[in-house]
């Protein structure tokens, strides 16, 4: 007698999409198969017409965190309680967030701080990038192989500030020769470099220059936060790493010279993964000027619908490896706050609408099959990371973390479809198939509408990289 069985909907598996059963045994899958009448569970899901897919995974999220875009106040985005509800409602099983080193503090105590942060918050499965910025004593990248061993093998840094520098802010940027040093050692113990990439010079240039020249309407930050900026930062982060060995990821690419730079890399051989965010891919620099326009922005910059294209085609091949949000969870007041260059909130509220998303833009407009959908949604992002195959498929084994889209939802989104803040970026965007039900280690989690867990349901998970993701560009 099994737990739960999912009979009829399209499954997709590392070995392709089929009408299959899904058997789960308390927290994994142990079958999948052609549906065997005889099989027998305390609890049976029709899923006719739908498709099920691995549960999702939000590979970039900065739950309860400091708003540093308002360095005056003491301003916290939405912490894992709130959040996670929406990622359920989402189809999102796991997410990971970051833990912040800075000069101040150290690799343990800054993660015992982030653990206590989430334990017993999140109602979706959780772990943590160690971020490392600013001046960092040379004595803390010695303890990226002790972090590595305990199960969190992703480091984060950015290659400049993303704001002009502040006295209430604490820094983000990583210089160049700490970078290396970074990689190294990640390189050295299995860990992986994820990196946000911008050129400081032109950046903090660009604030500058059109202070100067009273340009500072927010609507130029495309302009300030330009894709010159990214190409030469994805170069100069990919020569690092090709000296010495290590992997990167790069998170929310923004722009086709990102998305460019990412191809050739990996054309050479070399372990380099770019992700984006479904809001790059759909909205565009233009959008800006709109009533609410900042509603979606993050940094670096919304680019043109040039960049959008090169997004869409690098995600329905295969130069861009994972959608992400750079989630940000603040009240609609928060986010437009800011109305200038050097002020207005970065980050994104989309991890509840990034797998309904991605699945009508991807899959219904652009063709893109349901195993690229499932490899950019939650696989890639579990084999880079280095949650696979415990999480990010459907295989005898891993853990029963599944998504079940109905593709014959075709609706226009309002503020009621969504479960966390006052508001949605994606509010009156149409969408043709959306999460309906998400299972999490076995037990549904949301069904019919509704919630069937809270906080502290979520566990953190331990990670480890195989290593064939750090030799070559395998995902």
């Amino acid at each position: 007698m099994l737990d739960l069985i999912i009979r009829g909907g399209r499954v997709v598996t590392p070995q392709g999409v089929g009408d299959w059963t899904i058997g789960v045994q308390g927290e994994r899958i142990v079958w999948v198969g052609l549906d065997d009448p005889s099989l027998q569970a305390g609890r049976v899901i029709e899923a006719a017409g739908k498709i099920v897919v691995p549960g999702g995974i939000e590979p970039h999220a900065h739950l309860a965190s400091l708003v540093t875009m308002h360095p005056g106040g003491r301003e916290f985005t939405l912490g894992p309680e709130e959040d996670t509800v929406g990622m359920a409602f989402g189809g999102v099983t796991t997410h990971i967030d970051f833990c912040f080193v800075h000069p101040k503090t150290d690799i343990p105590a800054a993660l015992d701080h982030r653990r206590k942060r989430w334990e017993g918050a999140s109602v979706v499965d959780y772990s943590f990038h160690l971020a490392l910025g600013g001046a960092l004593p040379l004595k803390i990248f010695d303890q990226i192989g002790d972090a590595i061993a305990e199960g969190f093998p992703s480091f984060k840094v950015f290659t400049n500030e993303t704001l002009p520098p502040h006295p209430h802010r604490l820094p983000f940027k990583l210089d160049f020769g700490r970078i290396e040093l970074a990689m190294t050692r990640a390189a050295r113990h299995g860990g992986i470099m994820v990196v946000h990439a911008e050129d400081d010079d032109i950046v903090q240039f660009n604030y500058e220059r059109f202070r100067e020249e009273g340009r500072t309407e927010g609507a130029n930050l495309h302009l300030v936060h330009n894709k010159l900026s990214e190409r030469l930062a994805f170069t100069r982060t990919i020569q690092t790493a090709h000296a010495t060995g290590a992997g990167v990821y790069f998170v929310h690419t923004s722009a086709r010279e990102g998305v460019e730079a990412v191809n050739e890399a990996r054309g050479h051989n070399l372990p380099i993964y770019a992700e984006t965010l479904h809001h790059y891919a759909c909205f565009s620099a233009d959008d800006y000027r709109q009533p609410r326009g900042f509603c979606y922005h993050t940094y670096p910059s919304l680019k043109t619908a040039d960049d959008n294209r090169a997004l869409w085609q690098g995600l329905v091949g295969d130069a861009v490896s994972t959608t992400a949000t750079d989630e940000f969870p603040t009240s609609l007041a928060l986010k437009l706050r800011g109305k200038r260059i050097d002020d207005v909130t970065g980050g994104n509220l989309g991890a509840e609408a990034r797998m309904g998303i991605v699945y009508t833009e991807g899959v219904v407009n652009r063709g893109m099959s349901l195993e690229r959908y499932a490899a950019v949604t939650s696989t890639n992002a579990a084999r880079i990371l280095g949650l696979y195959p415990r999480k990010g498929v459907i295989a005898p084994g891993s853990d029963a973390d599944l998504a079940i889209i109905d593709p014959a939802i075709d609706k226009t989104l309002t503020r009621e479809d969504f479960h966390v803040s006052d508001y949605s970026p994606w509010e009156g965007w149409r969408v043709r198939g959306w999460p309906v039900t998400t299972i999490l280690r076995g037990v549904p989690i949301v069904e019919n509408g509704r919630l069937h867990a809270g906080p502290g349901f979520g566990q953190l998970v331990k990670r480890k990289i195989d290593p064939v993701i750090l030799r070559r560009p395998a995902s």
